[in-house]
């Protein structure tokens, strides 16, 4: 599944997107926060806070209980703030 990084979680991360095969026990949107974090500093530093990661699964918002299985694309971004 291709993975895509919004604001400074890509900042953070050092990239925009990338394709991903997550390990099987990974169901939710959590289990991948969580997986994620595991992948290097970058990832750990990025999503240390994971409780207030956005996401979207192919294009829709998305709670992190959500089942990620036949998601083509997750989206990953910070809160927004407006002014």
């Amino acid at each position: 599944m291709k993975i895509r990084y919004f604001a400074w979680v890509r900042e953070r991360i050092g990239k925009a997107e990338e394709t991903l095969l997550p390990p099987a026990e990974v169901a939710t949107i959590a289990d991948l926060l969580g997986w994620l974090k595991t992948l290097g500093p970058e990832y750990e530093w990025a999503l240390e806070k994971a409780e207030f990661i956005r996401v979207a699964l192919d294009h829709v918002h998305a709670d992190h209980a959500a089942a990620i299985a036949g998601a083509d694309e997750i989206a990953l971004f910070p809160p927004m703030t407006g002014g």
